[in-house]
């Protein structure tokens, strides 16, 4: 599992960062967050490549967050995708592919399939993708990813003990399954350690640090949050509907996140430096998001 951040900055474009975008590289899936304009340049640079089971999670329906979205269709269609591409975000989203495809003069020669936000947005049998609203200017969403629990630690000597022989068999075991050895069952509480809790990332979009927020992101691994201002624009944040890091640092201690990342930086800033200040003094363990940088969980 990775993290790739795409786009890191707010509103504007700089010459080192682009427009909102992370994604996630899961087991050859890709779960992209945000498609700011110029995302399929960075995709493309990323090398996660066109062709991947993909969902892409819009958080609302402001530009540096969707208008992105035309042209990654279009360079996905260029690439000769084959595969279903997965859209989800808040009510608007479909009526602003469909109206820019239909202007364009344009269909993606593979399935797209676009479906409004619910409280459980997206599941597979090893994931779900939960959302919870944000407080921004207009109706915006924040997300979860919560891996289910994974199977514990396999021991190799146990299951040779209990004449489990090489191959599928330690599989199914692993995998949750009782096997049957020379009419003996065994089970994978007798070669499994307990399973381990799934992992859970947040993403918050552009959001005020909120009551709600904190329950949300209770307890996630990695938080990535909101950070436009610092705190010499607390007011400018509170209006438009944005974070200060020390909110997003305050919001992470709260709900005992292990490790935030700062993102949506505004462009008045030319880097991360005081952002990073502000937070760790409440949260030490925080880093800021720079465009390409690559996190492995």
């Amino acid at each position: 599992m990775r993290i790739i951040f795409l786009g890191t900055s707010a509103a504007i474009p700089t010459e080192r960062r682009g427009l909102a975008c992370m994604c996630i590289q899961w087991e050859g899936q890709i779960l992209m967050f945000d498609a700011g304009e110029g995302t399929q340049m960075a995709f493309g640079r990323s090398g996660l490549g066109w062709n991947r089971d993909m969902s892409i999670f819009v958080t609302h329906m402001h530009g540096d967050h969707c208008l992105g979205l035309p042209g990654m269709i279009q360079t996905m269609a260029l690439k000769d995708r084959t595969r279903p591409l997965r859209i989800f975000g808040p009510p608007g989203i479909a009526e602003f592919v469909h109206c820019n495809m239909d202007l364009l003069g344009f269909r993606p020669p593979f399935p797209l399939k676009i479906e409004p936000v619910k409280d459980t947005v997206f599941e597979t049998r090893k994931y779900i993708v939960k959302s919870c609203r944000a407080d921004h200017t207009i109706p915006a969403f924040s997300y979860m990813i919560q891996e289910r629990d994974r199977p514990g630690r396999f021991h190799p000597d146990r299951a040779i003990s209990l004449g489990v022989p090489m191959g599928q068999l330690w599989g199914e075991l692993q995998n949750g399954n009782m096997v049957t050895i020379q009419n003996r069952q065994i089970l994978p509480s007798q070669i499994l350690d307990k399973p381990r809790p799934g992992r859970r990332i947040g993403y918050s979009g552009d959001t005020r640090p909120t009551r709600r927020l904190e329950e949300f992101f209770a307890g996630c691994d990695y938080l990535i949050f909101d950070s436009t201002f610092a705190d010499d624009m607390a007011e400018r944040a509170k209006m438009a509907g944005h974070s200060t890091a020390s909110g997003a640092a305050t919001l992470a201690r709260n709900a005992h996140v292990h490790h935030l990342i700062l993102t949506h930086f505004s462009a008045r800033y030319p880097d991360a430096s005081t952002m990073i200040h502000e937070a760790k003094r409440i949260h030490p363990d925080t880093t800021a998001a720079q465009d390409m940088m690559c996190i492995d969980i």
